[in-house]
Order: structure tokens, then C-alpha cells, then sequence
């Protein structure tokens, strides 16, 4: 299979130890054994803090973007050196440049591309241009919920979910200030858009990720509905009933 992994920067570089990039180069060279095997790295701690110092001296935002690209590059560089030869060796700038390093045969390993875009849509873009089989999304929330689990304790966790309904979940969290979405709203369009299969899961295990690509799904998996045959039964689970009265889906979907 051809396989990206976002790793999330609160996950990777949560805290900036050696250890953290060794245990993830190990995981990621494990999938490469048997797998194409692309990585987009997120910013983390250290983007945040960059971008709020660069703000408070008064630059615009896509001068602030361009240093959080900078950072997750450079985390993409230290998982690089923690994969050694299993990798190519330097991040790709850009699509084109990802796709001609994976006819080397390494594993690919780059961070953000333009201002604008977070490296969830980096890997969703990714996925799309390499016409990848999977994409996982190794965050720091172990799926997608009816709403953020960090403010909510009565969220509950979508074991399956289409593109579509993503998208409406993510429009619903960005609107509630402070809270936190798995995945950004681009990076959903851009799923729904090419129908890429999508695994939400919680990377701080890095385990999780071998499972998800052994086809054992701890978090959320996001793909397009399957055409119920003539004769199954395509009734809702009561959770699925639960999610459209309280409004996460639109009437898509919630006719039965």
C-alpha cells in the first residue's frame, strides 16, 4: 500500500527529546518495510511559541506561517536523522518533490508547504497527489467527537463516519471558540473531495499507527458510504440516531 501519516507536532515534538523521534522512526520504518511510506510532520510547542513571538513584534499572519513551515520542517529533518538510511535525505518543498523522492524508495519525510495551509492539509493534498491508499492523521485526540473531548466529557467518539458528516462535525467545532478539531476544515474538503480513506487516531502510542495500517482501528475511520444492496438492512445504529437529533449531521443521511 501507499500510506501517509500526519504525525501531529504536540505528538512528535510534544517535548524536544531524542527519544520521542526514535520511537517514531522505529514505528515508520517498520510500515516502510512492506509499505510506501510518506510523513508530514506538524509544529508543535515550538511553532506556537515562534509564532506568537513574530506576532507580538507585529508580523502579518503569512510571515507567521512561513516560520510555523520552517519549524515543522525542521522537525521533519530530526525524524529524518532518527530514520537514517530509511529515509530520503532532506524534506521536499513541495508535492512534485515528495513524489519524485518516493521513486528512490526511502521513506518520504516533509513538513509544511504554503502559507495558509496547516500540514493537515499538507497530508490530505499529499494522499491526493500520490493517489495514496490511506491517510492517517496521528493526533493528540484518539478520533473524531461530537465535540471537543478535552471540554466536553459527554462527547462520544464516531467509530466510523463519511467525509461529509467530517466536515459538518469540524464547521460545528471551529465554531466554539477555543476548542479543538482533529482535523482543520480544508483538510476535510479535501478528503470528501478524492475519497481518501482516513484514520483519526491518538499517535501518542505509536503503535496505534501499525494497527491502523494492519487494518485494526483504534480512532475514527472516515470513508464514503457503501451502496446498500437491495435487501440490507440500512437502518441507523442508535448512536448514528442520536448524532441526527442532535443535529451533527445535516438531513443528509438522516432519513431512516
Amino acid at each position: 500500500m501507499k500510506i501517509v501519516v500526519s504525525i501531529g507536532g504536540s505528538v512528535l515534538a510534544k517535548e524536544l527529546q531524542p527519544e520521542n523521534f526514535k520511537r517514531y522512526a522505529n514505528t515508520i520504518k517498520e510500515i516502510g518495510k512492506n509499505h510506501a511510506v510518506f510523513i508530514v510532520t506538524g509544529g508543535g510547542k515550538a511553532a506556537r511559541e515562534y509564532i506568537g513571538v513574530a506576532r507580538a513584534l507585529g508580523s502579518d499572519e503569512a510571515s507567521c506561517d512561513l516560520i510555523g513551515i520552517d519549524i515543522t520542517r525542521l522537525n521533519a529533518r530530526l525524524l529524518i536523522a532518527a530514520l537514517g538510511d530509511a529515509a530520503y535525505y532532506e524534506p521536499p518543498l513541495n508535492y512534485k518533490e515528495a513524489r519524485t523522492a518516493s521513486l528512490t524508495g526511502k521513506i518520504v519525510v516533509m513538513g509544511g508547504v504554503t502559507p495558509g495551509q496547516t500540514t493537515d492539509a499538507v497530508s490530505a493534498v499529499l494522499a491526493e497527489y500520490t493517489d495514496a491508499d490511506i491517510l492517517i492523521n496521528a493526533t493528540s485526540i484518539d478520533g473524531v467527537y461530537t465535540s471537543d473531548p478535552k471540554k466536553n466529557k459527554s462527547a462520544r467518539k464516531f467509530e466510523t463516519m463519511t467525509p461529509h458528516q467530517l466536515i459538518e462535525i469540524v464547521m460545528k467545532t471551529e465554531m466554539v471558540a477555543g476548542a479543538n478539531s482533529p482535523i482543520d476544515l480544508l483538510a476535510a474538503k479535501i478528503i470528501e473531495r478524492s475519497n481518501i480513506k482516513t484514520i483519526v487516531l491518538n499517535g501518542e502510542n505509536p503503535q496505534n499507527i501499525i494497527d491502523a495500517v494492519n487494518g485494526k482501528y483504534n480512532g475514527t475511520v472516515i470513508e464514503k458510504d457503501k451502496k446498500v444492496k437491495p435487501g440490507q438492512n440500512s437502518k441507523k445504529t442508535e448512536f448514528e440516531k442520536d448524532a441526527c437529533n442532535l443535529g451533527y449531521y445535516s438531513g443528509v443521511g438522516c432519513d431512516n
